[in-house]
């Protein structure tokens, strides 16, 4: 029965890893990634509503995007959202389709983005702790209702701590990648 309740705690910090994965992959290297559209919502309809959703997404080269909508009325739309975002870039509206050119990272900009991927790392990092915190507060109030023993929660205790500590290092060796791939672009 505990290791039911566990495996809940433990699924939890396995979203918050992939939580973090999906941050880093929205932080751009310099190269286009569809990926960093995937925060952007543009306003179609009086919906807002994820670009991938409205349009057909391509690269046609490595360092550019192009966007074109099903819906022709929608290109504004987004230009707009994409211009609003924390994008960086300007889109290149022809009508019929929008084009985003990813320019080489300058030194500061790459130091920007390491310091934003450092921020969503830490930021991980912490909901995983937190996860374990709620853990331990449910498995304590089992305890003092006797429905486990004191060894059992030391037992617990001992378990979640190590789930954390794998957490974070797993954490740790996406932010690793993630920087590396930053620096190197």
């Amino acid at each position: 029965m505990l290791k039911d309740e566990y495996k809940v705690f433990e699924e939890k910090m396995k979203k918050s890893i992939e939580s973090v994965g999906n941050d880093f992959s929205a932080v751009r290297a310099g190269r286009a990634n569809a990926a960093v559209l995937h925060r952007i919502s543009v306003d179609y309809y009086g919906t807002p509503t994820p670009i991938q959703q409205i349009a057909a997404i391509a690269s046609p080269d490595p360092r550019m995007l192009v966007i074109t909508p099903w819906d022709a009325s929608a290109v504004r739309a987004i230009e707009k959202a994409i211009l609003e975002s924390d994008l960086g870039i300007n889109p290149q509206n022809d009508g019929k389709s929008i084009r985003l050119a990813f320019p080489q990272l300058t030194e500061e900009r790459r130091k920007e983005l390491v310091k934003q991927i450092h921020k969503y790392a830490e930021s991980g990092k912490v909901a995983v702790r937190n996860i374990r915190r709620d853990a331990m507060d449910h498995f304590k109030k089992q305890q003092k209702a006797s429905e486990i023993t004191e060894d059992e929660l030391k037992i617990v205790e001992k378990d979640l701590q190590k789930l954390t500590d794998d957490s974070c290092k797993e954490i740790d060796k996406l932010l690793e990648n993630k920087e590396k791939e930053l620096m190197s672009v």
